[in-house]
This record gives C-alpha cells, sequence and structure tokens, in this order.
C-alpha cells in the first residue's frame, strides 16, 4: 500500500512538472536574455541651401554681377502658421489626399553694374548700379499622383530693399579688395532706396518615372509660373531634361536664385550623379532694376519684354549631400546691351537630422 501511495504521488509530482507553465518555471541565473531596445527614428531638420551666382565664373564682370541666398526649406508636414490658409486653399483647389506641405525660409543679395567699371559718371545708355536686399517666406505643396506623375506648386513672399541700403557697393568693394580686383567707380548712380516686394508662384510636373537605358536614367521635367510686385512683374514657362545615374525622385535640378525650387527628394544612401539643360521663356512687365524707380525719378533703361535663359551642368548626390554647378545664358534685357549676359550658379544643400 505505501508503494502503491509513493509511487502514486512520485507520478503526480512528475506530472505536474510537466504540465507546469514555463514562463513561471524559474531559470537559472544568467540565463535570461535581454530584452531589445528599439532605436528612436531619426528626425529630419529640414534642408540647408546655399546658393552663390558670379559672372566671374564665366570670366566677365557686368550685368547681373552677383547674387547669393541662404534658404531652409521644413521636414514634410510642418507648416508656419501664417501660411495654412494659402496651404489649405491649396490643397482645397488640388482636392488630393496625397499631398504633402512644406514651409520654407531664404535670404539674399543681388548686385547689378553696368559694364563700364571706370567711368563715374551716369552711363544713360547702360544698366543702372542696382542692389537688392531681401528675405523670403514659401510654401511647397507635393502631390503624388502614382505611376511617376507628381506636381509641385509653390508660393513665395520676398520683402527687402532696393538702394544704397541694401549694402551692394559696400560687399562688391569687399570682395574686389580681397581678390585684388578693380572696384566699380559709378555707385554714386546706383537705384535710390526703395522697399521691395516680389510674390513667386511657380508650379512642376513629374510626367513620368525616369526612363531607363544602359544604366542610366532620362527623364524631363517642365514648369510654369509668375511674379507680381514693384521688384519685377511678368510670367514664364520652360523645362530640364536630365540624364544620369540613378536620378532621384525630386523636380529637377537645383534652379537659378530667382526660380521657386525647393528639394524635395526622398535621401537614401545612394549615389546620384547626372548632367542636366533647361531653358526658359519670360514675359518682363515690369523689372526695377532696368525700369528704374517706383515712386522717384532714376536712371532707367528700355528693357526688352521678351527674355530667354538657358542653362547646362552637372549635379553629385551622396545620402542627404548635395552639391551641383550650372552654366547660364541669358538673352539681352535691354535696348542696347552688347551681348547676353553669362554667369555661373553653384548650390550646395544638405538635409539635416538627429
Amino acid at each position: 500500500m505505501a508503494c502503491i501511495v509513493l509511487i502514486g504521488g512520485s507520478m503526480g509530482a512528475v506530472q505536474a512538472a510537466e504540465n507546469a507553465d514555463p514562463a513561471k518555471t524559474a531559470e537559472p541565473a544568467g540565463t535570461a536574455e535581454p530584452a531589445e531596445i528599439a532605436e528612436p527614428a531619426e528626425k529630419e531638420l529640414g534642408t540647408l541651401s546655399l546658393k552663390f551666382e558670379n559672372d566671374l565664373f564665366s570670366g566677365a564682370d557686368q550685368h547681373y554681377t552677383n547674387g547669393v541666398r541662404l534658404s531652409w526649406l521644413s521636414p514634410e508636414g510642418d507648416t508656419f502658421r501664417p501660411l495654412q490658409t494659402i496651404r489649405d486653399l491649396l490643397e482645397e483647389i488640388a482636392q488630393d489626399e496625397n499631398k504633402t506641405t512644406r514651409f520654407g525660409l531664404s535670404a539674399g543679395q543681388d548686385m547689378y553694374t553696368p559694364k563700364d567699371s571706370k567711368a563715374r559718371e551716369l552711363l544713360v545708355d547702360d544698366r543702372p548700379y542696382a542692389g537688392w536686399l531681401y528675405g523670403g517666406l514659401s510654401l511647397h505643396t507635393v502631390s503624388d499622383h502614382g505611376q511617376g506623375r507628381m506636381d509641385q506648386e509653390s508660393v513665395e513672399v520676398n520683402v527687402g530693399i532696393i538702394g544704397p541700403w541694401s549694402l551692394a557697393e559696400v560687399n562688391q568693394d569687399f570682395v574686389h579688395s580681397v581678390r585684388s580686383i578693380e572696384k566699380f567707380n559709378g555707385w554714386d548712380n546706383q537705384l535710390h532706396n526703395e522697399p521691395g516686394l516680389l510674390i513667386n508662384y511657380e508650379r512642376k510636373w513629374r510626367l513620368f518615372d525616369p526612363i531607363k537605358w544602359g544604366g542610366t536614367g532620362f527623364d524631363a521635367i517642365p514648369h510654369a509660373g509668375a511674379s507680381l510686385g514693384n521688384v519685377m512683374t511678368g510670367a514664364n514657362a520652360g523645362g530640364a531634361v536630365r540624364w544620369g545615374w540613378n536620378l532621384p525622385k525630386d523636380f529637377g535640378p537645383p534652379g537659378l536664385i530667382h526660380s521657386v525650387s525647393p528639394l524635395d527628394r526622398r535621401p537614401d544612401e545612394s549615389i546620384s550623379f547626372y548632367a542636366f539643360a533647361s531653358l526658359q521663356g519670360r514675359f518682363v512687365a515690369h523689372n526695377i532694376f532696368l525700369d528704374g524707380n517706383t515712386f522717384r525719378d532714376s536712371h532707367s533703361v528700355d528693357k526688352n519684354n521678351w527674355v530667354g535663359d538657358a542653362s547646362l551642368g552637372v549635379a553629385l548626390l551622396v545620402g542627404r549631400f548635395e552639391i551641383a554647378y550650372t552654366n547660364a545664358f541669358r538673352s539681352r534685357e535691354f535696348a542696347g546691351q552688347d551681348d547676353h549676359s553669362r554667369f555661373g550658379s553653384l548650390a550646395v544643400s544638405f538635409q539635416a537630422v538627429f
């Protein structure tokens, strides 16, 4: 009997041990695996860009002689509160749920000089001396329609000062002295001080994914836009074509300073390299740098209402970093201009995260 009880008790203990919850069974010290800690996702801080344009890249020093612009583009979805009304209006017009929004901040300066740098007197038949110092606020929306079709709308408001307060003369004299270049002597004839307003609108279209060919790709991105203000009023249309390796999913190469061209690519660890060419036609209804001051008599010339721009360049993208160089050609802008304008444009941008 005792044997039966002992055996029965032993069998019960074995069965209880087998039925025990493994999670509640004690494990020897040091055998438990440590819990995995998820790494925090990177947070985008936005894209910082610097554009520098100068005619010395092309061996000249006249007309549109220098431009510099520093800009910041927010991460997707961030919108500065005063711009929400404009954003909501664009989204209402587009009626597109697949729309992303960014806003941007910028600051820049432009310089314009005549061809003759030595003359101190007013050169009646040549371009007026002028400078433009400004800050800008912009809104950019991108719609993805699928199958490679996307479009981008941009609205930008620039406010600044034209005339001696733009510090164009001071900055040009400083740069020329550092580089041992002869200074321009006629800045006393520049346009008078005047507040400046420039509102730009631009739309770009990606009509298809890059066409693959021999390990490379080709795409084309048309655009159209308009400007309004006492600085510039007019309309434009044109486009860019690209050919290269691993073309980014964006809206083409960095445009010139006076185009609205934010960076909207999706960065990764790959490398992209491509060459590009662009053409643009502009109707110029008003250009203060040729027409002269709005509210005071000043030097002016007879402008051409139709102006064309042509550009050739290359771009390199490595992860979140991009650098591009553009050689630009601009048709004659005013009556009596000897030749078309030429200048180079260097653009560098970096998308920051933490």
